[in-house]
């Protein structure tokens, strides 16, 4: 029933979803309580109405394994790479066992020059959970790159649900009306971060918006 779940689930993304990822999706759900959170220091809130609009946050430098694909769709380029991810993390690295799953993993696009559309070309970046940070693991998978990752400021706003390129363009724009003009933030880069996986309708989701160095 789980993977007819994820079945369903992976056919609104245009993906269809391997048989060999059965044993990845009953392990993921039989640890989906022990999810260790990626490590932050909150710099400051900013509320309306009773409620924080948005957040910036300083993330340490640290480990993450990463996924790069194009595909034509942005939902089946993070459903693809999440589901190598998944893989690796379930047993397919070099020590053979379970990972472990943080959150959130983190989906790198990049706008056109017009602003009005996403670049094929995204990065899902899985963190490596603290035990491993200091010898990550080596992934089975030749397209996984345990990569380094600098130290980074965002200022981060949470919204629920599917993650489409319609809706990240509209979050983006939300966001930069909440902001008003501001040249401290990038404008070609940002950060798609998810909390759950892709098989909760109304997950959380926070768009990031990368702080200038």
């Amino acid at each position: 029933r789980l993977f007819a779940h994820w079945e369903a689930v992976a056919s609104t993304h245009r993906v269809s979803l391997p048989r060999d990822m059965a044993g990845p999706i009953a392990q993921m759900a039989r640890h989906s309580q022990a999810r260790e959170p990626v490590p932050y220091v909150s710099l400051s809130q900013h509320g309306k109405c009773e409620e924080a609009a948005y957040e910036e946050r300083r993330y340490p430098a640290g480990k993450w394994a990463c996924v790069t694909k194009g595909e034509p769709m942005y939902e089946q380029s993070i459903s693809m790479s999440f589901m190598k991810l998944m893989r690796y993390i379930c047993k397919e690295n070099s020590v053979g066992c379970y990972l472990g799953m943080t959150v959130p993993v983190l989906n790198e696009i990049h706008l056109t020059k017009d602003e009005t559309r996403l670049e094929r070309e995204v990065v899902t970046a899985y963190y490596l959970p603290g035990e491993f940070q200091q010898n990550p693991p080596v992934p089975m998978d030749p397209e996984i790159h345990i990569t380094e990752r600098a130290p980074l400021r965002v200022i981060t706003r949470v919204f629920y649900g599917m993650t489409t390129e319609e809706s990240i363009l509209r979050e983006i724009s939300l966001f930069w009306e909440l902001l008003g003009s501001t040249d401290t933030v990038l404008r070609e880069t940002y950060i798609v971060a998810s909390y759950e996986n892709p098989s909760i309708p109304q997950r959380r989701n926070e768009i990031w918006f990368i702080c200038r160095a």
